[in-house]
């Protein structure tokens, strides 16, 4: 896999409904290879179980371990260790945001979020780092 290649999306959402659109928007219009999980241990048990995300798509607020939290337990790991990582939250005042900028996001997508041009802004932050 190259530095540039994008294609397996680790998508932590403990929203079902959300996580449904967002994996229609992701794997039928953008293309990619989605492994869906509602849970950051849930996401920590799918690194451990071999799934190797390109990037990490994160909501923040989830119960019992947020965003931040699964981040910093997915940073111990090999795998994700130097992942990037996009944060998905309707939390997006310009403070909050920073504060996500400091824990390594690539980016911020606002929630709600426009299913038909989510592949597009995920593919414009990835390649700013690409």
């Amino acid at each position: 896999m190259s530095a540039n290649s994008l294609t397996n999306i680790l998508y932590v959402e403990d929203d079902l409904d959300i996580q449904a659109v967002a994996q229609i928007a992701l794997e039928v219009v953008g293309g990619y290879t989605l492994k869906t999980c509602s849970s950051g241990a849930e996401a920590i048990a799918a690194i451990e179980g071999g799934f190797v995300p390109d990037l990490l798509l994160l909501d923040v607020m989830m119960p019992n371990m947020d965003g931040p939290t699964t981040l910093a337990e997915l940073r111990k790991m090999s795998t994700t260790a130097s992942t990037p990582v996009i944060f998905m939250t309707a939390k997006v005042q310009s403070s909050e945001q920073d504060y996500y900028f400091t824990l390594g996001a690539i980016g911020v997508i606002a929630k709600p979020f426009d299913p038909m041009s989510l592949s597009v802004q995920v593919r414009t932050l990835w390649e700013k780092v690409s």
